[in-house]
């Protein structure tokens, strides 16, 4: 690397401070940088030195995990081999027949036996016959002869028998002078009437039964103790090197040598234990479970760190040969940034307009004073539908679609105004309109002049603004039409329904304070034919007050929300002339078998049809049993709504000149107009059936009359009631019909 004296820049040097130079202050500020990569680099090999020791030392802790549950696993599975041997020992005929005849010929002939087994089975010290009494008998060595059969395993209170084999603790016996690790398992040799012959017990070596497994699935530069849950050594004394605060004689603690590993192992059952200078890992294992107690032990491996560093050595020298490349790598990078530096002369006048331009979420072209497009950003070239490539040096009026007199206007604006505002639309795939402002701006070092045109994508707005005129147009027709929430709340209206009802701009007002109260009384019924049928349909007769005067011919849809309840409802009004006779009683009259009238107005009702269609119908009075339902219904508001329930389904389905009408709490009438006797008992099946599928049909009762000319409503409902009584008092039926034939005969069906 050499030295710059100058920096080549395409204006003349004015003075020669231009040039560059290092400065106090560059130097102080690259030393401290070399300083602090060197410090990095330093701290950052140090860490994956450490790091990937301590990553060998997890890998050989997994490894040794493994190994300990491959000895855990073979251990347990040669204990239940011993196990399975000891009983085969204790069936073999030889013994039985000692047993059956114990005489000192067969007693040697046993011996002799067990002397060939122990020789042959490295882990087998000796066997031993033990008396009923537990008495010892014979046995082929002599250093167990202290050992006493525990009395929980003796008599009739013992909880093991049969073919269950019982494996002692784990003990210390001398034998030849050295301690050697032993356990013992018992068997129990019983007569057929379970009465105990004796008993066999088979002495095992701890230290041979792990030599026979630690060769072949075990490392042996690694260790491997058996401890007892209590910490003491049974197996893996005598180390080449053992640490110091291992325990390396048999019976020795460590729960005294090192307690806070025993600490450690002795609250789980496995783990690993990572101290200054070695790694520890460890397993309890179960080599047999009994009825009285779990055999539970602790096997233990460990490595010391320095082998594992003496293993790391290579990979620590190519780690600190990588560190010092990368430190002057990037020591020369420094330095090259600093010279990078100190040579750069930017135009700020254009990295200021690009960052003003191109970073922001407006939609950017620059056009020079020829009306050429210089540069453009990505959200104007989405708005355009071009990429950026084709938009270069494009002129600005064919991209825009602009006519010569547009451009004259803009270009008059820029020169009086500096600014030009407008809409654009565009004649693209998606046919966009763009609010346009163009400002004319002035290079502060060149004094060249250019555009600077920003745009928003407004088709959505004016589409819905077209939109919403086109609806405005087309409600105002000439029927008048309003537009209310579920309540009848007025939310719109058109001119029309305003000047019907001389609301003069009001619309906080509900639809059934300008129809009269007897539109509020039934204002639920209608709702509910509303959600039912989808509409509701009537004519309106004007009332005092009221502030319209011809009748109306009203027709209220319902819009649905996603749950099925109403949201909005679409009011129409005509001006039609009645079909009805006009009485002061109301001054509503719609389809009556759309909805639930109340009893005074069935009177009415009633009272109008001519006596021949009177004379073909049929009165059915339906009871919500108070005995049935008040049992498990509660109070008078849930019967309401019982009630209430069993109308609704009976309107899904009513017919056209069939009316229904509410007599009292727990009463329905409906009037059958054109209906014989087997039409009405017929359409009380088809009710039963359609509340039966509901579950509504629970303590209903139906009464069915005839007509009996001449007749009142009141005798009419006398009739049907006489029928409804004998439906309740009927056992297997719930429907009957009264005075199905001429009144003279007075006859009950």
């Amino acid at each position: 690397m050499f030295k710059r004296t100058a920096v080549s820049s395409p204006n003349s040097l004015l003075i020669s401070s231009q040039a560059a130079r290092w400065s106090q202050q560059h130097i102080l500020s690259l030393l401290s940088q070399l300083l602090i990569l060197l410090i990095t680099v330093f701290i950052a090999t140090h860490m994956v030195v450490n790091l990937g020791e301590r990553r060998l030392q997890e890998d050989w802790a997994d490894q040794r995990y493994s190994e300990l549950q491959t000895v855990a696993s073979l251990a347990s599975d040669k204990a239940a081999f011993l196990q399975f041997r000891t009983q085969t020992f204790a069936k073999a005929e030889l013994l039985r027949q000692y047993l059956q005849n114990p005489s000192k010929t067969q007693q040697q002939k046993v011996t002799e036996s067990w002397d060939s087994l122990t020789q042959n089975i490295p882990e087998l010290l000796g066997l031993a016959l033990f008396s009923p009494e537990g008495k010892l008998r014979f046995s082929t060595t002599d250093s167990f002869d202290n050992m006493q059969i525990p009395a929980a395993l003796l008599g009739s209170g013992r909880n093991m028998g049969g073919s269950d084999i019982y494996t002692s603790p784990m003990s210390f016996t001398p034998i030849d002078g050295i301690l050697e690790p032993y356990f013992y398992q018992l068997s129990w040799i019983e007569n057929p009437d379970q009465s105990i012959k004796g008993y066999l017990v088979t002495y095992n070596s701890i230290t041979k039964l792990l030599e026979s497994i630690k060769p072949a699935f075990f490392n042996h530069n690694s260790p491997l103790l058996l401890l007892d849950t209590q910490g003491f050594l049974y197996a893996g004394a005598n180390q080449p090197e053992p640490l110091t605060n291992m325990p390396d004689n048999l019976g020795s603690s460590l729960k005294q040598t090192y307690p806070d590993l025993w600490k450690d192992m002795a609250m789980n059952n496995f783990g690993q234990f990572y101290s200054t200078n070695a790694t520890f890992v460890y397993l309890k294992v179960e080599l047999t479970s009994q009825y009285e107690t779990k055999r539970e032990y602790f096997l233990l491996s460990y490595i010391r760190h320095d082998d594992i560093a003496a293993r790391y050595l290579e990979w620590r020298m190519v780690i600190l040969i990588a560190g010092v490349l990368i430190a002057l790598l990037a020591s020369a990078l420094i330095v090259l940034r600093h010279l990078f530096v100190l040579e750069r002369r930017a135009k700020h006048n254009s990295l200021q307009l690009s960052h003003g331009l191109f970073n922001s979420e407006l939609s950017c072209l620059i056009i020079n004073d020829n009306g050429r497009i210089g540069s453009a950003n990505p959200k104007a070239s989405k708005a355009l539908g071009l990429s950026i490539e084709t938009l270069i040096d494009r002129s600005f009026q064919r991209v825009l679609n602009l006519d010569d007199e547009r451009v004259k206007q803009i270009k008059e604006a820029l020169a009086h105004h500096q600014q030009w505002r407008g809409e654009i639309s565009i004649q693209n795939t998606n046919s966009s309109t763009l609010q346009t402002h163009i400002r004319s701006e002035v290079c502060p070092h060149s004094k060249e002049q250019y555009w600077l045109v920003t745009f928003d994508d407004i088709t959505i707005l004016y589409d819905s603004q077209r939109q919403a005129y086109l609806y405005q147009l087309l409600s105002d027709s000439a029927v008048a039409t309003a537009l209310t929430d579920a309540n009848g709340k007025l939310i719109k209206c058109n001119s029309k329904f305003d000047h019907l009802m001389s609301l003069n701009g009001e619309t906080n007002i509900a639809i059934t304070e300008l129809l009269g109260n007897e539109l509020n009384n039934q204002w639920q019924n209608i709702c509910a034919q509303i959600s039912l049928q989808g509409e509701w349909t009537a004519q309106i007769m004007p009332f005092t007050k009221s502030r319209y005067s011809q009748c109306l011919k009203t027709t209220l849809a319902g819009q649905l929300a996603y749950d099925g309840d109403i949201e909005y409802l679409i009011c129409t009004f005509e001006e039609t002339v009645p079909t009805v006779e006009v009485n002061n009683s109301s001054n509503v009259f719609g389809h009556r078998s759309a909805i639930v009238l109340r009893l005074n107005e069935l009177e009415n009702h009633f009272n109008n049809l001519s006596e021949q269609t009177k004379v073909e119908s049929s009165l059915m009075v339906m009871e919500i049993n108070p005995e049935g339902i008040f049992s498990h219904m509660g109070n008078m508001s849930q019967l309401e709504k019982r009630q209430k329930d069993i109308e609704l389904q009976l309107l899904i389905e009513l017919p056209l000149n069939y009316q229904i009408s509410q007599w009292q709490l727990g009463k329905l009438v409906i009037l059958l107009p054109d209906t014989d006797a087997t039409s009405a008992y017929q359409y009380a099946l088809n009710v039963m059936q359609c509340l039966t599928e509901n579950n509504l049909c629970e303590g209903i009762n139906m009464g069915i009359a005839g007509y009996v000319s001449p007749q009142t409503l009141e005798q009419y409902l006398a009739n049907a009631e006489i029928a409804l009584k004998r439906a309740k008092q009927s056992v297997d039926q719930n429907i009957c019909q009264a005075f199905t034939r001429p009144a003279h005969t007075d006859h009950l069906n």
